[in-house]
């Protein structure tokens, strides 16, 4: 198990008394695997900090706000990929059959393209094959980090790991092309609801692509059929 892939993964998930009480366990089995430069590493620290000493009930509303509450800050890779349909509904299949033919047990309250449960599968893979699933979502990650660290959210850290342990630099064209989507107000219920209504399904072949970048189509097309 790349135990790296392990800890990023739980730093991402929604923030548990036990998570937070196990942050020194953690920080230490990065330490020891020494997968991540010491600038990455040092750069998580305060993520580490805010777990172990805030208010359990703060973290966990801020990470609602962040992730659950912002689409554009969402933890469900597809969310990024633009446009709605069967296709995305298949994908979502063939990643979760990806999931189980490694051995991972895949929660059934969970869409399969949480990036908690993507780290995971990645951490049963061999370093060289994990790096490159991990290179494919890239412009994904990277757009997230700079998101975040607008917010000077500590979380950016995390994504920024990421991209050291990818070994692959997003394309900044890619990243801008995401960031034109503006940001929404997480307290602004209304535009809220207006953000995450379903879009129209469109049927055919691609169509759940039709609008994506190349490179955001390209990545859904790499991850799900393995290639």
């Amino acid at each position: 198990m790349i135990t790296t892939l392990k800890v990023l993964s739980l730093l991402l998930t929604y923030p548990s008394r036990e998570l937070c009480a196990g942050t020194g366990e953690l920080g230490k089995a990065l330490d020891d695997e020494r997968l991540l430069t010491g600038a990455s590493r040092k750069a998580l620290e305060p993520l580490f900090q805010s777990l172990t000493n805030e208010d359990i009930y703060d973290l966990q509303e801020e990470y609602v706000l962040l992730f659950d509450r912002t689409k554009t800050l969402s933890l469900h890779l597809f969310e990024h990929v633009h446009g709605e349909g069967r296709d995305r509904g298949q994908a979502m299949v063939n990643l979760k059959e990806m999931y189980e033919d490694a051995g991972l047990e895949f929660d059934a309250a969970e869409l399969p393209d949480f990036v908690p449960a993507f780290l995971e599968f990645l951490s049963t893979l061999s370093i060289d094959k994990a790096r490159e699933h991990l290179g494919q979502p890239a412009h994904i990650f990277g757009a997230l980090q700079t998101r975040l660290e607008e917010k000077q959210s500590p979380y950016a850290a995390v994504f920024a790991a990421l991209e050291v342990l990818s070994d692959t630099e997003a394309a900044a064209e890619t990243v801008a092309e995401l960031l034109k989507e503006p940001t929404e107000d997480p307290n602004d219920l209304e535009a809220l609801d207006k953000a995450w209504e379903d879009a129209a399904v469109e049927f055919g072949p691609g169509a759940a692509l039709s609008d994506s970048c190349p490179a955001t189509r390209d990545m859904l097309n790499r991850m799900t059929t393995g290639d």
